[in-house]
């Protein structure tokens, strides 16, 4: 696959980390959201307005963050499998991606649709889940500010299988 100029690499760059901040300034949004329905707030108005929010910004931006990070993994010398620390933000990305899809847009869309009338554990998901989200989205930006880890290692071909280099005999 082709690389980058250095401009179409920033340009990347740049694209990541707003899809990011996005991301996780909609889950922050989210998670007040969440907290001011427990401590009492017009459910009429809070989760009707959580149902639009992850359905129209988190959800897309979760998915924006997930396809621009590997498109900047697989077209910048980073590469989506040479170092451990992109290796293990590119699975906490998919595995977040796949609740965010799955799991939390059904449901925090159904508690909009029932607003007042949702239980007590539908509730205390709308601050659970974000939080949690929150936390690892905030890990995602310690590994990629600090790089951890060093590369993967290289297979290595095993002497037997090398190829002897030609006028050598074995």
């Amino acid at each position: 696959m082709s690389r980058l100029s250095p401009a179409g690499r920033k340009a990347l760059l740049t694209l990541h980390l707003v899809t990011s901040l996005g991301w996780l300034g909609a889950d922050l949004v989210l998670l007040t959201l969440g907290i001011a329905g427990l401590r009492g707030a017009d459910p009429e108005v809070v989760y009707p307005t959580a149902g639009l929010l992850v359905t129209w910004l988190f959800a897309p931006l979760s998915v924006a963050v997930w396809l621009v990070g590997v498109a900047s993994a697989l077209l910048t010398p980073w590469g989506l499998l040479r170092w451990r620390w992109v290796l293990v933000k590119f699975g906490l990305t998919t595995v977040m991606l796949g609740l965010v899809l799955l799991l939390l847009t059904p449901r925090v869309r159904h508690l909009g649709d029932l607003g007042a009338a949702a239980d007590a554990h539908l509730r205390v998901d709308l601050v659970v889940a974000p939080g949690v989200s929150t936390t690892l989205l905030l890990i995602a930006t310690v590994l990629s500010t600090y790089k951890p880890w060093g590369r993967l290692r290289r297979a290595t071909v095993p002497a037997a299988r090398r190829a002897v280099p030609a006028g050598r005999g074995a």
